[in-house]
């Protein structure tokens, strides 16, 4: 494992910039988990939000359930709030495929019909497989495929990417 000479912390000082123009009135900040729900909870201090933002999994949903299971967050849905007509702003670590994003929108739409949802993430490395877009990226990168991109939060509850190779 190594460590990637993004600066996870300066990224999201642009993310909670990017938040901040995508948030309306009646935004509800949720955080996909591990790494976006993390995010999520720390955009909602620093931006002053009242009421808790909500966490959502992709595990139930994924393409990939008969070979991970609940690996990678489980059944850890909280949403603390209404969803029907809400504005839903989904905050991931690091965009790739687009397939953990659409099973979230599959999870989200078993709790209600959301008014609109964007989505913001902290890193967009490209190589879609679904058309899913950011609103807001803080970074774009491009990395091999075999390359893991990972958001760390360290016991100071600063952030930190590390690169690994997948198998």
């Amino acid at each position: 494992m190594s460590t990637l000479s993004l600066d996870a912390e300066a990224l999201y000082d642009e993310l909670r910039g990017g938040v901040r123009r995508l948030l309306h009135a009646d935004t509800a900040l949720v955080g996909i988990w591990s790494g976006g729900a993390w995010l999520a909870e720390r955009l909602q201090a620093d931006l002053k939000r009242a009421g808790p933002c909500g966490v959502i999994s992709s595990a139930l949903h994924r393409d990939d359930y008969s070979a991970r299971g609940l690996a990678g967050g489980g059944d850890v849905t909280r949403l603390p709030f209404a969803i029907d007509g809400a504005h839903i702003l989904l905050i991931d670590d690091v965009l790739f495929t687009g397939r953990t994003i659409r099973a979230v929108i599959n999870e989200l739409y078993d709790f209600g019909r959301p008014r609109a949802v964007d989505l913001a993430v902290l890193v967009d490395r490209g190589g879609r497989e679904l058309p899913i877009q950011a609103s807001f990226a803080a970074a774009k990168v491009v990395l091999p495929a075999a390359k893991r991109l990972t958001l760390a939060r360290g016991a100071d509850g600063r952030f930190v990417f590390s690169l690994e190779h997948q198998d």
